[in-house]
């Protein structure tokens, strides 16, 4: 063979080619797991264990299982060259088997497959940065997807100099300290840490959740509750991956909110009350809105045209609505509710009120026009209920932090200008349906069946833009047909169960659009009310307070669970939010009456 080799490079030469650098075939530690896990470190409760049927090549094979939140990752760690280039691969059977690579200095690569149970090879490649000395290769499974096996990974490239990863971690960062306190954001401050190659990161977690990356030494906390304590830890990480333990907890308090803004109840109700239209649920003055509802979103500021982005409110006429007040009463009614802590926002949309911005024209006339009602009703913010086609997404607009789809940028653009113009304190809600958030997973995500459709996502890329600045998010959870769960089995409305698997969806994060490594992030607890109708006159899928309370006990508490398992324990959740406070009175306060006294009831 080397005779052979030989004689090629010599030929090649007389051709005037250049022959590529020859590395080693596989730089990987126990590539076939021949010697059991050696070599490897696989997550605590993913069981990984090597079988010796099937297997691809040689008399092993690797053997995992995801577990809740735990995708079953395996992983090793590999001295590589800075600036260098590496072809990563292995063969896999499952449903859902993903193999990447971090620490690289560069983009992070992961790929994906889901060759069942016949063998097939996931392959990707990278470049390490210019100070990248070792690198993490890792494959793992998906939520609920069962088991997974994996064989001769091989990580193709130079090995690094003497074959030594760097293993040591920065030091702890040191000085944190809490401050800038408003009534919906907190700074935090620490001191830089040293690394032998340098930190490239920090990472900052609040009250122990998932943490945020900065690259700096301070970060903004923002959404925050008005009159509310938070804990901060900080830890520091270098390009190898490694990093240090967390420092000790820094706490800080944000101020009370006075006037509006986010300062609202660890438990929230939101209704929507019909202030520009009557139904058969009859027309409620703002002055007799019952005292169980923290946020009042008046429904609706409605567009003049689909188009134009001009929004208009008017209340209800006279003629449809006998009893309704003179403006000057109303709006004196939404001060006094404000003065009670109450929030009072305009809805836009709704059922009838298409909406679409497809230009930056219609982009700055529903900025301006928006603004002029919530300047001249003096209310604390705005609901988005962009419902039927307002929102879309164009065919291979699939990056979701960064969508091209002008009717979606155009809207991202127009929110964050009117929180820019109001502040901290401005209270921004959205209220889309399950077709627009949750379908994404089915016909984008892992899901078996259904043809990919370019609305059942378009909300998506809106929420992640916005994440930083959204209040609430209270997705309807009726008016829907059966939607698949990150369990990857369908649920129907009106049981505890449906709820359950949608909030789930939204504090554990999906894959979308395709791509798994595509993943709509978690959002946080506090950000997340469960939508419902008040009534079964309301929208199909009401669910009886009973099922409601069981779906609420499973996510905040962990008990009373049904068939479906959230990933997690969710003691924050926000709260409810129904269609309508109309239709609450309608049906003898069943709703906002035994809720409330069901939410005051949880710590």
């Amino acid at each position: 063979m080397r005779v052979l080799l030989s004689v090629m490079a010599g030929v090649l030469l007389v051709l005037g080619l250049t022959a590529a650098p020859a590395y080693a075939a596989n730089i990987t530690t126990n590539p076939g797991f021949e010697d059991g896990l050696t070599g490897w470190t696989c997550s605590a409760s993913s069981g990984a264990t090597v079988v010796s049927s099937p297997v691809h090549g040689g008399t092993r094979a690797l053997r995992a299982t995801p577990q809740g939140s735990d995708l079953a990752r395996c992983e090793q760690r590999i001295s590589v060259r800075p600036s260098s280039s590496y072809t990563l691969s292995a063969w896999a059977q499952g449903n859902y088997v993903f193999l990447g690579a971090t620490g690289t200095g560069g983009t992070d690569p992961q790929t994906w497959g889901s060759p069942g149970p016949a063998w097939s090879q996931l392959r990707t490649s990278f470049t390490t940065g210019a100070s990248t000395t070792s690198v993490t290769i890792h494959l793992n499974g998906w939520y609920g997807q069962g088991a997974y096996l994996a064989d001769d990974v091989v990580l193709d490239g130079p090995a690094g100099g003497g074959g030594t990863p760097d293993t040591q971690a920065p030091t702890v960062p040191g000085n944190v300290s809490v401050g800038g306190a408003t009534s919906s954001s907190l700074t935090v401050t620490w001191s830089a840490a040293t690394d032998n190659v340098g930190v490239a990161r920090y990472e900052v977690s609040r009250d122990g959740g998932t943490p945020a990356t900065v690259t700096g030494t301070s970060h903004q906390a923002t959404g925050l509750n008005a009159a509310t304590t938070y804990r901060f830890r900080v830890r520091a990480c270098d390009a190898a991956g490694n990093c240090s333990a967390y420092s000790a907890e820094a706490t800080g308090t944000t101020t009370t909110g006075s006037g509006g803004g986010n300062g609202l109840p660890k438990r929230v109700m939101v209704g929507y009350l019909h202030a520009s239209f009557a139904n058969g649920s009859g027309y409620i003055r703002m002055s007799d809105v019952p005292n169980e509802w923290d946020v009042i979103n008046l429904a609706f500021g409605e567009p003049t045209s689909v188009t134009s982005g001009d929004i208009r409110f008017r209340q209800c006429p006279a003629a449809e609505c006998p009893n309704v007040e003179p403006e000057a009463d109303f709006i004196a009614a939404i001060r006094a509710k404000q003065a009670q802590g109450k929030k009072v926002l305009i809805s836009i949309g709704g059922q009838n009120g298409q909406v679409q911005l497809t230009t930056t024209a219609a982009r700055d006339r529903f900025v301006q026009s928006v603004a002029a009602i919530i300047d001249r009703y003096g209310l604390d913010g705005l609901d988005i209920d962009f419902e039927g086609h307002s929102l879309y997404l164009n065919p291979g607009d699939t990056n979701l932090a960064n969508p091209t789809t002008p009717v979606i940028v155009n809207l991202i653009s127009a929110l964050r200008t009117l929180k820019s113009r109001y502040g901290a304190r401005f209270v921004l809600t959205m209220a889309p349906e399950t077709f627009f958030v949750q379908l994404g997973y089915q016909f984008y995500g892992p899901g078996p069946n259904g043809a990919a459709d370019s609305r059942s996502a378009s909300y998506l890329p809106v929420i992640h833009a916005l994440r930083n600045d959204l209040t609430l998010l209270h997705v309807q959870d009726y008016n829907s047909g059966p939607i698949m769960g990150l369990d990857g089995q369908y649920h129907t409305m009106g049981g505890h169960d449906f709820h359950v698997a949608m909030t789930d969806m939204l504090l554990a994060g999906f894959p979308i659009m395709g791509n798994p490594a595509n993943v709509f992030p978690a959002l946080r607890q506090d950000q997340v009310a469960i939508g419902l109708p008040a009534s079964p006159n309301a929208g199909n899928g009401f669910t009886t307070v009973a099922e409601v309370q069981k779906a609420f006990d499973c996510l905040a508490r962990g008990t009373n669970c049904g068939t479906y398992r959230p990933r997690g324990v969710y003691p924050n959740l926000r709260g409810l939010m129904t269609w309508s406070i109309n239709w609450d009175r309608y049906n003898g306060f069943e709703f906002s009456g035994r809720h409330r006294a069901y939410l005051n009831g949880l710590t």
